[in-house]
């Protein structure tokens, strides 16, 4: 097949309790960095760090590309990661040795949304939309930095309707219940979000909520339903 190659792990010394993940990496020609990367991803298949390496030339297949939403190259998901850029050997073993932690996607998300790179946990969600509950962590955590809960809550606005966004209802129902006025502000928001009738009741309820600027949140949200 022109322009893709992938390549699967012939040995595993990774840990036999964990699944080695996944790796697509799109590279295009007279990029500088590419090869390093490819190269790094070529060792982790070796030792079975990761399972599997896709490798698309977007000159030869640009629509691979737009489906990922991807701007630059080289544009790497590794599990449920999207990394973009040079990536050295040692990032990329550690990306691959936590990919399957939930503790390492929430810091994943973290440091994504601190850099305003909203893109790349959108396409995480699509590859991944379970990953989801990071956001809610984050926007639920008062002592977050002010630009990664308001990265959290411009993602969820972008997953408006979503099933994805309707999978964090209880999650987000927990959150109105916080003891931060704000907190509570931003679940009842983005539970306005998901059109979905049975929020409904859940709003209804937070009518009386003692902080003036819920109240209103509930009344907007309601309107939107």
């Amino acid at each position: 097949m022109g322009g893709i190659l992938t390549v699967n792990a012939a040995t595993m010394s990774a840990s036999p309790d964990t699944t080695p993940p996944d790796a697509l990496l799109l590279i295009a020609n007279g990029c500088p960095h590419c090869p390093t990367v490819l190269q790094g991803l070529s060792e982790l298949v070796k030792t079975g760090h990761i399972g599997r390496l896709e490798v698309v030339n977007i000159g030869v297949h640009p629509e691979i590309a737009q489906t990922h939403g991807a701007r630059a190259v080289p544009w790497l998901r590794l599990g449920p990661f999207v990394l973009t850029g040079l990536q050295a050997p040692a990032e990329l073993a550690h990306w691959a040795e936590r990919a399957q932690s939930s503790a390492a996607i929430n810091d994943y998300v973290r440091e994504r949304l601190a850099d305003g790179d909203l893109a790349a946990v959108l396409a995480m969600l699509q590859h991944a939309p379970q990953q989801a509950s990071a956001l809610v962590h984050w926007l639920g955590d008062p002592q977050a930095e002010l630009q990664v809960r308001l990265g959290a809550a411009a993602v969820l606005e972008h997953l408006e309707g979503s099933e994805t966004l309707a999978s964090l209802i209880d999650a987000l129902t927990t959150l109105t219940r916080h003891a931060d006025p704000r907190i509570r502000m931003d679940a009842v928001y983005a539970l306005g979000l998901t059109h979905r009738a049975e929020v409904r009741p859940i709003l209804a309820a937070l009518r009386e909520d003692a902080d003036a600027e819920v109240r209103e949140t509930v009344h907007d949200s309601l309107l939107a339903l």
